[in-house]
């Protein structure tokens, strides 16, 4: 214990000094170098340890109990003047036996996770649907075989099941029909989803079954992890400064305190009951190679009050294997430049989110467990800018990952799955990049863009959430590229966008986290880096690009809308109603080179006052009518081939222009023109169906419809077969798919509203956005 006149216990400045079993309370041991340090089987009742510039100290075996401030600190860089002692500790260091992982003794904490909470190993290389119902059963029933089909109504919505053709790949040729009724063939081959994650997530979910990940998503062991990444091998090997090993910190306020470009390296302990666990902080103001690093192996860090690992003013190191859990602030906070790598670990239970990164803090987030974390398993704002890789992140009761308040990074080969709202959620202009990742399984939406969101979203696999795939609300202008959108319960992509004057927030992530241990949350903003990234040049529109989008429960596509919307190059199929709804779109959204096949109802519906533009695609096999428009649309050069109800309907209060293209329906009218519907009809083939239907339809005698050189062909024997043929069979994609190098272009946001009053169309009143519904 100290004298009545000095805090003091032990002050040194020089030498090398070693406690043994010793009991120490109420006071500070200080070392400076080039002095050095070994403590073995001590405790530390209230006892600050206090090292600076040490080349070399070496804690123990030791407990660290209710301290009133950090049990440890570790100050400045290590001395490079090293004394007889240094060189002794190293030997002793090295001979010991090593707690860096091997192949066979690599299972982290599996058993005890699993009997908690059914968690993966680390070698996990599967997903188990668990329920006894699937997820996402088609809001409007799955069809059975052999029912009959009704007429399609005249607003182009059917009204009886049809045998289920779906995935079929040539038109219907009338197999049902009797043999005087039957069609011509037409030659032409429907796009059905493309090839996804190996195959693996193109069929729908069963109960019970297991899905098997492709390699480049499945967890490595620490081991795999350390083998690969040279540099990641070279710290956890290196040892300079403090060697914290096997300690137990408990019941205090700090565990150890890292300032000032010091080093610090923790191996195996544990930190429980503590305000926070490990700090990394220095002050300076002037940039050094030598920042400030932490090197944490295998520890265990449970129940703070507040984050477990706090790192800022650019602390770095790396953090690897280590079991954190139920911290009452973040498992990890990287704040303000700092720049960790975060690998391996297991991040749980925590009652905020498992990884935090905010002002222009950084970092390696990769091959991570993070899950049932009661916000975002990881929360990105103030300009965080993190890269988080190959991660399984799921189970959490709130968002997977959260991109929000400025927040960016790059986002690519994780599996992000059952959490209870969106997979990912980007909100006040998050801007990150998501790129490969599996989203599914979701109790809510794959991917939500609102409240100011950009970003890029590119390559995703987006499966089997209860919501929607993709849902996109008020101005935002995210780029939706090359993603499979499959088998979720709602919409796959639904655009909510209006602009009703209202001030009120959705909703989601606003001021989730605490930031009151370094000032109020707005202070960030003045140290915010201006840096302008290449990969965000602003753009004018939001873009559903290159995207496939089947078999989910609602339509491919849902657009109400005040903004420009450009759909393009999509291959929209089999969902379980119309494959593009435009509900509300008083600025133009432009559909173009789309495959739009096989889907329950009709293959396009245009509500009144809508304005929409309809180039190049391809509408084949729907079991409604292929377009049916209530609006202002312009309908040029497509394909509309094979559909069960008419290839074209135009409804009153519809103004369209019908150019050039090539039409035919499979039971019903070529083009079906009803009431005092406005419309051009000119140069267009249109082929005819059954031989008790007409090629065109005309309610009344509408003198605005106007018809100039359009073509009727009829079949004059059943054995004719024609082929689309100059041009070939539309979409024509070769041309139009573009590069993941011209996906990359960012996004800029206009004012916005942020209060969703749509209505969901066409029975799915009670079946809208889940994520909605919990607003």
């Amino acid at each position: 214990m100290p004298a009545w006149f000095s805090p003091f216990m032990f002050k040194t400045t020089s030498g090398h000094v070693q406690f043994d079993n010793c009991n120490f309370e109420n006071g500070h041991i200080q070392v400076h170098g080039p002095g050095t340090c070994q403590v073995k089987f001590c405790t530390f009742k209230n006892t600050h340890v206090f090292l600076h510039n040490v080349p070399l100290c070496v804690l123990e075996n030791c407990e660290f109990v209710g301290s009133e401030n950090n049990s440890v600190t570790v100050e400045g860089h290590p001395s490079s003047e090293n004394n007889w002692a240094y060189t002794h500790l190293l030997g002793l260091i090295r001979s010991s036996p090593s707690v860096l992982p091997t192949e066979d003794s690599d299972s982290l904490m599996s058993l005890d996770l699993e009997s908690r909470d059914q968690a993966w190993s680390p070698r996990t290389c599967g997903i188990v649907i668990e329920g006894s119902q699937s997820p996402t059963s088609p809001a409007t029933g799955s069809p059975k075989a052999g029912s009959q089909e009704a007429e399609v109504g005249s607003d182009g919505e059917r009204v009886a099941r049809t045998p289920d053709s779906s995935d079929g790949g040539l038109s219907p040729s009338g197999e049902d029909e009797d043999e005087d009724q039957l069609t011509y063939r037409l030659s032409y081959q429907v796009q059905g989803p493309r090839p996804v994650l190996g195959g693996s997530f193109l069929g729908p979910p069963l109960p019970g079954a297991s899905i098997q990940l492709p390699s480049c998503l499945v967890l490595n062991s620490l081991h795999q992890e350390l083998q690969k990444d040279r540099e990641a091998m070279a710290l956890a090997s290196s040892v300079q400064g403090c060697l914290i090993r096997k300690c137990l910190f408990r019941d205090g306020k700090g565990g150890v305190f890292v300032c000032s470009y010091g080093r610090a390296k923790m191996e195996g302990n544990i930190f429980r009951n503590l305000t926070y666990a490990v700090r990394c902080i220095h002050n300076s103001k002037v940039r050094c190679i030598h920042n400030n690093k932490i090197i944490m192996l295998r520890n265990h860090i449970h129940h703070c009050r507040a984050s477990g690992i706090f790192l800022r003013l650019e602390g770095g190191g790396l953090i690897a294997g280590n079991n954190i859990y139920d911290n009452a602030e973040a498992g990890v906070d990287i704040r303000k430049k700092s720049n960790p790598l975060i690998l391996c670990n297991q991040i749980h239970h925590g009652l905020r989110s498992g990884i935090v990164v905010l002002g222009n803090g950084k970092g390696i987030i990769r091959n991570n467990q993070i899950f049932s974390n009661k916000e975002a398993g990881i929360y990105i704002l103030y300009h965080g800018n993190p890269v988080v890789s190959r991660n399984h992140i799921f189970k959490g009761s709130a968002a997977g990952i959260a991109v929000n308040e400025n927040g960016r990074g790059l986002i690519t080969e994780n599996v992000i799955r059952e959490n209870q709202w969106g997979g990912v959620d980007i909100r006040r202009g998050g801007v990150p990049i998501l790129r490969s990742n599996l989203i599914c399984f979701g109790y809510s939406d794959g991917v939500v863009v609102g409240d100011e969101g950009k970003g890029l979203l590119e390559g995703n696999t987006i499966y089997a959430n209860k919501g929607c795939g993709v849902w996109m609300m008020s101005s935002s202008l995210p780029h939706i590229t090359s993603n499979h959108v499959s088998y979720n319960g709602v919409y796959g992509v639904a655009v909510f966008s209006q602009k009703d004057g209202s001030g009120e927030s959705p909703g989601g992530h606003v001021a989730q986290e605490n930031f009151g241990e370094d000032g109020d949350a707005t202070l960030w903003e003045t140290e915010l880096e201006k840096d302008d990234d290449l990969l965000r040049r602003p753009i004018a529109t939001a873009l559903v690009e290159s995207n496939t989008v089947n078999h989910n429960g609602a339509s491919g596509l849902y657009v109400q809308s005040s903004e420009l919307l450009h759909v393009i190059t999509n291959v929209i199929h089999a969902n379980g109603d119309r494959g593009i709804t435009v509900a509300q779109s008083s600025q133009l959204t432009r559909v173009a080179n789309n495959s739009i096949s096989c889907n329950h109802q009709s293959g396009v519906k245009v509500e009144a006052q809508c304005k929409v533009e309809f180039r190049g695609n391809g509408i084949y096999d729907n079991r409604g009518h292929g377009i049916i428009t209530k609006g202002d649309s312009t309908v040029i050069e497509n394909d509309i081939i094979g559909n069960r109800g008419s290839g074209l309907q135009l409804l009153p209060t519809s103004d369209t222009k019908v150019i050039k293209n090539r039409i035919h329906s499979f039971r019903a009218y070529g083009i079906a023109v009803q009431g005092r519907a406005k419309a051009l009809l000119q140069e267009n083939t249109v082929f005819q169906g059954k031989t008790n239907k007409t090629i065109f339809q005309q309610i009344s005698n509408n003198q605005e419809c106007i018809m100039q050189n359009n073509k009727f062909l009829v079949f004059k024997k059943k054995s004719d077969t024609w082929c689309l043929a100059n041009p070939p069979a539309r979409p024509h994609l070769e041309n139009s798919l573009r590069g993941p190098s011209a996906a990359h272009s960012g996004q800029k946001v206009t004012a916005m509203a942020t209060r969703i009053t749509a209505h969901v169309e066409g029975g799915y009143h009670s079946k809208r956005s889940i994520f909605c519904t919990i607003l």
